[in-house]
C-alpha cells in the first residue's frame, strides 16, 4: 500500500480546514428551533454548533456570525411559521375576516407540540443584550401592526367598517391579542383556550 493510500484511507488527505459537507436548510431549520426556544441571548454559539450539527468554522462559513444567522433565521420564520397574518390578510376578503382567521391560526401555530410554543418575533429578545437585536424584532412588531392598520383602513374607505373606526386603536389591539395568546402559549394555555379568547377579541369590532 503507498503512503498516498493510507493517507486517502485514514482520510488525513482531505485538505485542513475543509468545511464539514451538511444540508444548509436543515441547519437553519433546526437553528431556527432553537432561537424560537430559548431566545437571542440563552442560545450560545456552541449551542447552535450543537444542535445544527456542524462545526463553529462551518457556521461562520455558512451562515456568519450569530447576528446574521439570527438575522436569517428571523427572515425564514417570517415567510415560514410566523406567515398566517400576512396569509390570512390576503387570502381573506376582509379585514374582520382576515383578522379573525389570523386569531384562529395563531390558537393553533402557537400550542403546536410539533415546534417551541408562541411565536419567535414576540419572545426571541427577552432578557436580550442586544439593543440591534430588540430593535429588529420590535421593527416586525411594529411592521405586523402597521399592516393590520393599512388593511383596516381600506375597508373604512371601501364602506366595509363605519366612517368612524379607529383603525390605529383596532389595529394595536390586534397586535396585543396575538402577543398575548403567543406567552399565553409559552404559558401553557390550550388551543381551544385561546380559541375562546379569539373569539372574544373579534367580538368587539365594529359593524359596517
Amino acid at each position: 500500500m503507498t503512503g498516498q493510500d493510507t493517507q486517502a484511507q485514514s482520510g488525513t488527505g482531505r485538505g485542513r480546514g475543509r468545511p464539514r459537507s451538511f444540508d444548509r436548510a436543515t441547519a437553519l431549520e433546526k437553528a431556527l428551533m432553537a432561537f424560537w426556544e430559548h431566545g437571542y441571548e440563552a442560545t450560545s454559539v456552541s449551542d447552535l454548533t450543537r444542535i445544527m450539527g456542524i462545526g463553529a468554522p462551518s457556521l461562520y462559513a455558512a451562515f456568519g456570525d450569530k447576528r446574521t444567522l439570527f438575522d436569517e433565521v428571523v427572515r425564514v420564520y417570517s415567510s415560514t411559521h410566523g406567515a398566517l397574518g400576512d396569509r390570512a390578510l390576503a387570502e381573506e376578503p376582509t379585514a374582520r375576516e382576515g383578522i379573525a382567521r389570523m386569531l384562529r391560526e395563531a390558537a393553533a401555530v402557537y400550542t403546536d407540540p410539533s415546534h417551541p410554543y408562541g411565536c419567535l418575533i414576540v419572545h426571541a429578545a427577552t432578557n436580550c443584550t442586544s439593543p440591534a437585536v430588540e430593535a429588529l424584532l420590535r421593527e416586525r412588531r411594529n411592521a405586523n401592526i402597521a399592516g393590520l392598520e393599512s388593511r383596516i383602513r381600506a375597508d373604512i374607505a371601501a364602506g366595509l367598517l363605519p366612517a368612524g373606526t379607529d383603525a390605529a386603536a383596532l389595529a394595536r389591539h390586534t397586535g396585543a391579542m396575538i402577543q398575548g395568546m403567543s406567552q399565553q402559549a409559552r404559558d401553557g394555555a390550550r388551543r381551544e383556550e385561546l380559541e375562546a379568547v379569539a373569539e372574544i377579541a373579534m367580538s368587539i369590532w365594529p359593524h359596517g
